[in-house]
């Protein structure tokens, strides 16, 4: 039984292994494609956030030409890291993986600007961050 959740946490792990590898591999001086498809998110974040509890947020242009590197390299350290701890069945690891989901969820899947009429294919990519973070917990 030992060896069959080891190689079940290794096959659910090996998801945020590869992932990070390619954000590693095409990571550039703009942090690669993944920064570049942060920003807009980052943007539409802010809008709705300012938008919901009436506050005026810092730029996000600046904050993006100064930090977006950070906060690639942040995710790429978590989603490594804690797929790694996982594998080994640390508790940290599974930590790590749950606050990565939370907190990239709702910025990469703005599925807070859809209404009810629009189509449902955006909530597959929802549902499967959805699943991630229940296979974590």
């Amino acid at each position: 039984m030992g060896f069959a959740s080891f190689v079940g946490r290794v096959c659910f792990a090996s998801i945020f292994i590869l992932s990070a590898w390619q954000m590693f591999n095409e990571f550039g001086v703009d942090g690669g494609p993944a920064g570049k498809e942060l920003a807009p998110k980052l943007n539409l974040a802010k809008k709705h956030l300012s938008s919901q509890f009436h506050v005026n947020f810092p730029d996000i242009e600046t904050f993006f030409l100064t930090q977006v590197r950070q906060l690639v390299l942040t995710a790429i350290a978590m989603k490594g890291l804690g797929a790694i701890l996982f594998v080994f069945g640390h508790g940290f690891g599974a930590f790590l993986l749950i606050v990565y989901l939370l907190v990239s969820t709702p910025i990469l899947h703005d599925f807070y600007n859809y209404g009810p009429d629009e189509p449902r294919y955006i909530f597959c990519s929802v549902i499967s961050c959805s699943v991630l973070h229940n296979a974590v917990r």
